[in-house]
C-alpha cells in the first residue's frame, strides 16, 4: 500500500491516510499506519509522528510532525485552536436547513453491553461543529446528502455524534451510532474523510493540504464539489483538547 503524499516540508508531512487503517496500532494486533513508517521517513532518519488523531474509517488529511521541534509546534497550534479543518461526510437524510453550527458538549459513557461512546451531556466538554449541506440525492425518503463540517473543536468522534444528534442522522456506515450497532448499514465503512487542513506557522508558509473525494463517496452516488478555501483559524482561548 503506497500513502499518498499530500504535503511535505523539513517540518511536516500530510498523508491522505486510507480509510481502515488505523493510526495506533490495535490492542488485538494487525495492521497500522506504523507499518509504513519507513516508507514516510521520505530520506529523513527519523520517522514522522502524527500529530493528531483519525478514526480509522476515517480517511483523508493527517498531519505528521518530521522532528521534535515541529511536534512540539504543532501540538501548540491545536491546544491554541489555530488548526483549520473541514470534513466531508455523507447522511441519509437530508437536513431542513443549508447550513449551521451544533453547539453539543460531550461525554464518554461506557457499559458492559454496548463498549463506550460519546454522548452529548450538559456536563461533557465543549464541542462546536459549523456545517453546509453541499448535495442531496434521491427522493422521499430515501434521500443522502453530502455534508461538510468545519469543526472548532476536536472531540473525540465529535462529528459522528453532532451528525447524530445535531443533524438528526447517524453518519452512513457508522457501526457504533448508527440504526443497528455492530453493522455498516448502507455503507462499506463510516463515511467520514478529512478533506482539507491548514495550519499556520509564524515566519514560514503555512501547511495546507487537500484531500481528493473518495472513490467510495462516488460509489455511493455522490459528486465531488468544488474543494473549499484554506481553513483558516484565528487565534481562540487555549483549552485542553482530545486533538482528535
Amino acid at each position: 500500500m503506497n500513502i499518498p503524499i499530500l504535503f511535505e516540508d523539513g517540518e511536516a508531512l500530510v498523508i491522505d491516510k486510507p480509510a481502515g487503517l488505523p493510526v495506533d496500532r490495535p490492542k488485538r494486533g494487525g495492521p497500522a499506519l506504523f507499518d509504513h513508517i519507513e516508507q514516510l521517513k521520505l530520506g529523513f532518519q527519523r520517522p514522522p509522528v502524527a500529530v493528531h488523531r483519525l478514526d480509522t474509517d476515517t480517511s483523508g488529511c493527517l498531519l505528521m510532525a518530521r522532528n521534535p521541534k515541529a511536534l512540539k509546534r504543532f501540538n501548540k497550534a491545536f491546544e491554541n485552536r489555530v488548526v483549520g479543518k473541514t470534513y466531508l461526510a455523507i447522511i441519509d437524510f437530508e437536513p431542513s436547513e443549508q447550513s449551521g453550527t451544533i453547539e453539543l458538549n460531550l461525554t464518554k459513557i461506557s457499559s458492559a453491553e454496548k463498549g463506550w461512546r460519546m454522548i452529548a451531556a450538559k456536563k461533557g466538554k465543549p464541542a462546536v461543529s459549523h456545517w453546509e449541506l453541499l448535495q442531496t440525492i434521491g427522493e422521499g425518503e430515501k434521500k443522502r446528502s453530502l455534508i461538510r463540517f468545519r469543526p472548532e473543536t476536536g472531540r473525540t468522534h465529535q462529528l459522528r455524534v453532532h451528525a447524530l444528534q445535531g443533524l438528526g442522522a447517524p453518519l452512513l456506515g457508522d457501526p457504533v451510532y448508527g440504526p443497528v450497532r455492530g453493522q455498516n448499514k448502507g455503507g462499506p465503512r463510516t463515511m467520514l474523510h478529512a478533506e482539507a487542513i491548514h495550519v499556520t506557522r509564524p515566519g514560514k508558509d503555512p501547511v495546507s493540504a487537500f484531500a481528493p473525494f473518495p472513490e467510495d463517496f462516488v460509489r455511493a452516488g455522490l459528486t465531488a464539489p468544488e474543494p473549499p478555501p484554506s481553513p483558516i483559524r484565528e487565534p481562540a482561548p487555549a483549552e485542553p483538547l482530545d486533538n482528535g
